[in-house]
């Protein structure tokens, strides 16, 4: 079951992996909760291990002007409230490419994105543009575009495109980036459970595999954080969705540090001192 729904979803972790299969698991009588599947995950080497390697996509240097961040403490409630953007490099056998990505921050789907060779404004504004074709006309004058302080984002062509929707601008003020979290969770995910799987040879292919990826991700992977539905699932609804379960792996630690603390020898500190 859990090698069937990794074919389309290679790098899916224990938890949405468990939310998949729970009916199947159901229909076939099989009783277990959620730390004996990650037992289970880890003693059959299941479980993903994920690599980080950084490019910088981001160039704030520029005499653009930059607008302030908007969305601090914001509450999500519906689709179309506060879209999320930014940049990542997908690398290839013949070089890197530049996936600019808009998304949904309520729902986390993906609305728009642009496959490009170079790290130019085109590429954001073909995303944003994808985009605006899926606003509905009632929701534009409330919408919230984020994004962080690149050229791209600042330049005359985007924020020209914005303003012709009555879009409010919203930007990151430093260089943390949890201001721009939940742009960089979703370029984390497509990398690490697709992208860096995958045996990406010519550019040209690789942009063709970007469609089926995108469409994996907004109609099939279910998420912490909108009560493990899908993206696209999650996009017609509406009102506060909650998370679901705890972290595993911060119970299994402190579990497993408190073991091996229980292991070590007790020492009498006061005869110790005495002997000296």
């Amino acid at each position: 079951m859990i090698k069937n729904e990794r074919s389309s979803l290679p790098g899916i972790g224990g938890r949405k992996v468990l939310s998949l299969i729970m009916a199947e698991m159901k229909r076939e009588n099989i009783r277990m909760g959620r730390d004996a599947f990650f037992d289970l995950l880890r003693e059959n080497h299941l479980l993903i291990r994920h690599h980080k390697i950084k490019i910088i996509t981001t160039n704030s240097r520029h005499w653009y002007r930059k607008y302030p961040n908007l969305i601090r403490g914001i509450q999500l409630l519906r689709p179309h409230q506060l879209w999320v953007s930014d940049i990542t490099y997908v690398t290839t056998s013949e070089g890197h490419l530049y996936l600019s990505l808009i998304t949904d921050a309520y729902s986390r789907k993906i609305i728009g994105w642009n496959i490009s060779n170079k790290l130019e404004a085109d590429g954001a504004v073909s995303a944003l543009e994808m985009a605006l074709t899926q606003l509905p006309a009632d929701k534009a004058a409330g919408l919230i575009h984020h994004s962080d302080r690149g050229v791209q984002y600042c330049c005359d062509k985007y924020i020209s495109k914005l303003r012709s929707f009555s879009i409010h601008i919203s930007m990151t003020e430093n260089s943390d980036p949890l201001e721009n979290a939940i742009a960089e969770r979703v370029n984390g995910i497509l990398k690490t459970e697709w992208l860096n799987k995958s045996a990406l040879t010519t550019k040209y292919d690789t942009a063709l595999k970007i469609s089926g990826i995108i469409e994996a991700y907004n109609t099939k992977r279910p998420h912490l954080s909108i009560n493990m539905m899908t993206p696209e699932a999650a996009h017609s609804s509406e009102g506060d969705l909650p998370r679901k379960w705890k972290n595993y792996w911060k119970e299994n630690n402190n579990k497993i540090m408190q073991d091996e603390k229980n292991k070590l020898p007790t020492l009498d500190i006061q005869s110790q001192f005495s002997k000296a």
